[in-house]
């Protein structure tokens, strides 16, 4: 049903986009180092209800689309592409602040939590881009079911955005006090980060990945 280039194509844009600075890691991020893993994790547990959320909502609108529409792919693959280009860009510009700088935030309850982090995660761009600009153009009309498709490869992103994200939150305060004593460190991962994503960028466009 879904070629392995294509779920490796989305596994590599996925860890492009987690592990570049954002709304969803800044928020988990602030949450651990001020009130504990475990508050970091209720707070990710909303963030994977908001995944399953676009998930469900994008496919079925993106099933009926793609059907009628078959050329829309190729215009969904540039923007796509355009906006990996983008987000390179400001992963390695100069002045960028690192995700592990954050302020304190008031302690709050497991329930409030768990909404923040879905809200979070609904009312961000990269996610909404991701799944509407990017993840589509994986999906080869020839291949069969459009929709499960979309939700497999879908699934693979969500794996690998809560397995990164998991693991940054446990390890957040480490992190935080490892690179606060090397910013050498913090720039080279900025630096590695963003030509990642520009490289993701060239090959969507040029459509080699799909």
């Amino acid at each position: 049903m879904v070629e392995q280039s294509a779920l490796l194509g989305v596994i590599s844009v996925a860890l492009g986009m987690v592990l570049s600075p954002g709304p969803n890691m800044m928020y988990l991020v602030s949450r651990s180092i001020s009130q504990g893993r475990k508050a970091g994790l209720i707070s990710l547990g909303g963030v994977a209800a908001g995944f399953l959320v676009y998930l469900v909502a994008a496919n079925l609108g993106l099933a009926v689309l793609f059907a009628a529409v078959p050329e829309l792919l190729t215009v969904i693959r540039l923007a796509g592409a355009l906006y990996l280009l983008w987000l390179a860009w400001k992963t390695v510009k100069p002045g960028g602040v690192s995700v592990f700088t954050v302020a304190d935030v008031p302690p709050d309850s497991p329930g409030r939590l768990f909404t923040m982090g879905l809200m979070t995660n609904l009312l961000n761009p990269k996610v909404a881009i991701l799944y509407v600009s990017v993840i589509p153009q994986f999906i080869d009309l020839d291949r069969g079911d459009v929709l499960l498709q979309g939700l497999i490869l879908g699934g693979f992103q969500i794996a690998v955005a809560l397995s990164v994200n998991g693991s940054i939150t446990l390890a957040a305060g480490a992190i935080a006090g490892f690179l606060a004593r090397r910013p050498s460190w913090l720039r080279a991962q900025r630096i590695t980060m963003g030509g990642l994503l520009g490289v993701l960028a060239v090959l969507l466009a040029v459509g080699t990945t799909a």
